[in-house]
């Protein structure tokens, strides 16, 4: 448990014990949990690992808003935390206790009411100290009528780097504010990544999310997305690429709680070697919430006969007035399409490279225009002639 100092306020005291408390008497999940069929955690020791604070450089923003490491926002913004800090993700699992027991440090990004951010506030971890953990917290509050993007970005300088990162993401969008974050990680492919993430979207108000992973040796993300507000909106694209023998696991939940609402959900995946991947999803639709507009999509390309891809869509509807969909695919490379393009003068191993490029093209048409998206594609580009 994180040591305690003379400026952490009382509330937070508490909840790290209860945090620890929780820890303590939760097992990590088998095989046999639901949700964890696919991803094995036998061979994760967490007491292997020692607690740390990890390098993070914060920039972007503007002097109308508040971006600033958790523990300075402690001192200056201490009812802003305790309202909101753990609001949207409880402490009910044995990651995100352990999270609440043990975070050294954060992000909190302000928007006030009817506040453009007109720079993207850009967030960057290093996880580059092999044997640590790092407990790390994310807390986006937009309020009504407020615009922003974050862009928070998780790396290591190495691939031989055995560490543990594990992360909790609220992200609160007020009454028609909208909100573009993006989160990318390529952290080194023997370390372990565990990421709680959940946000929620009020009346009239827009969530355009991305999460692209690179990186990790094994782990877990879990993406939660709920939309609290009539006529809230979000759209969720996701995608990885793996090589050598990472797995790669996400879990996503768009859940709509309130009338004339809309999701859109995209994941693509390419998949080398002997990588893996796993993707549920499921669209929630609550009682009550009418109108329901959701979609959901999981496609797969695997570049290699011992590359494994599992997509599992899912939907429960207690509503009777919705139009929701799913579709989930897993393909090799179209023979054909390479066939075409060798004939046109083009090596196998370039034209491999097209057809994967024109694969992920739907992702990087998601992400917007502007320097994250240019910056994101020339990424995606470099981690794919690291796979191909």
């Amino acid at each position: 448990m994180a040591e305690a100092t003379v400026t952490e306020p009382g509330w937070l005291a508490e909840r790290r014990s209860r945090g620890l408390e929780l820890a303590e008497s939760l097992d990590l999940p088998t095989k046999k949990v639901k949700g964890w069929e696919f991803t094995d955690l036998k061979n994760l020791d967490l007491g292997s690992y020692e607690n740390t604070k990890a390098e993070v450089e914060i920039s972007g923003g503007s002097d109308e808003i508040v971006v600033m490491r958790l523990e300075d926002a402690l001192a200056e913004h201490p009812e802003l935390l305790r309202d909101r800090l753990g609001s949207l993700v409880p402490a009910e699992d044995p990651f995100v206790a352990r999270n609440e027991a043990n975070w050294t440090d954060g992000v909190l990004v302000h928007v006030p009411r009817n506040v453009i951010c007109q720079e993207p506030v850009k967030i960057k971890l290093d996880l580059d100290d092999a044997g640590t953990a790092t407990h790390w917290r994310t807390l986006i509050v937009l309020e009504e009528g407020a615009q922003a993007e974050v862009w928070e970005d998780y790396g290591s300088a190495s691939d031989d780097t055995d560490a543990l990162l594990n992360t909790v993401v609220e992200l609160s969008v007020g009454q028609n504010a909208n909100l573009h974050y993006i989160a990318t990680q390529d952290i080194s492919e023997k370390a372990w990544l565990f990421s709680s993430q959940r946000s929620e979207v009020e009346r009239d108000g827009k969530l355009d999310w991305a999460a692209l992973g690179f990186g990790g040796g094994n782990g877990k993300v879990r993406m939660t997305t709920n939309l609290a507000g009539r006529g809230s909106e979000a759209r969720v694209t996701g995608g990885y690429a793996g090589g050598n023998s990472q797995h790669i696991d996400y879990d996503t939940l768009q859940e709509h709680a309130a009338e004339d609402t809309f999701s859109d959900l995209a994941f693509r995946g390419v998949l080398a070697h002997s990588s893996t991947a796993v993707w549920r999803g499921m669209i929630k639709v609550d009682e009550g919430a009418q109108r329901t507009d959701a979609f959901q999509e999981c496609r797969n390309m695997m570049l290699s006969p011992d590359a494994h891809a599992d997509a599992i869509p899912g939907l429960e509807i207690l509503a009777d007035d919705v139009a929701c969909t799913h579709a989930a695919a897993i393909a090799q490379v179209d023979k054909d399409q390479l066939f075409y393009l060798n004939s046109r003068g083009l090596s196998e191993d370039e034209g491999r490279s097209l057809v994967v490029e024109g694969f992920l093209q739907a992702l990087v048409e998601r992400l917007g225009k502007g320097p994250v998206r240019d910056e994101i594609a020339a990424r995606i580009e470099e981690r794919l002639d690291e796979i191909l």
